[in-house]
């Protein structure tokens, strides 16, 4: 038997408000990934990258939004998508953290995670979300914060 995990999002910041890590450094906002109760963004944060969702470009965030709703493949990853980008720029060629999105019926299934810049598999994961919660998680990420 699959447990079907919830996936909420919430805005979110690259530092916390008192972290002296952020002096001279770009605190990103980005649209975290709530996996039941726990923030993506923070299972992976010693790889310094950021939720791809939610922030940069409104071209950029409805493209984000079509490769994770599954109405297109990504351009040379096919039906990998780039989950976790760098936090200065969200270009792919800084490196990034790829997941591979699958539906069956219903479900949704996150698996594969890979960070990708040293083709290093990620032992996290896999993640299977009911379509209605998925759907409109991702859906809720556009323009979750101000760029």
């Amino acid at each position: 038997m699959t447990t079907i995990n919830v996936l909420e999002t919430q805005p979110s910041s690259r530092y916390d408000e008192l972290d002296p890590s952020q002096d001279g450094n770009k605190n990103t906002t980005f649209a975290d990934l709530i996996i039941d109760g726990k923030s993506l963004y923070q299972m992976l944060k010693r790889h310094d990258l950021v939720p791809a969702l939610g922030w940069g470009t409104e071209e950029n965030q409805r493209q984000m939004i079509q490769y994770f709703l599954l109405k297109e493949p990504h351009d040379y990853l096919y039906y990998r998508y780039p989950i976790l980008v760098c936090p200065l720029c969200g270009d792919e060629e800084c490196g990034y953290i790829s997941v591979k999105v699958d539906r069956d019926d219903d479900v949704v299934i996150w698996k594969d995670f890979m960070l990708e810049h040293k083709n290093q598999p990620l032992n996290i994961g896999p993640f299977y979300f009911m379509w209605e919660n998925y759907e409109r998680a991702i859906q809720n990420t556009f323009g979750m914060v101000e760029t």
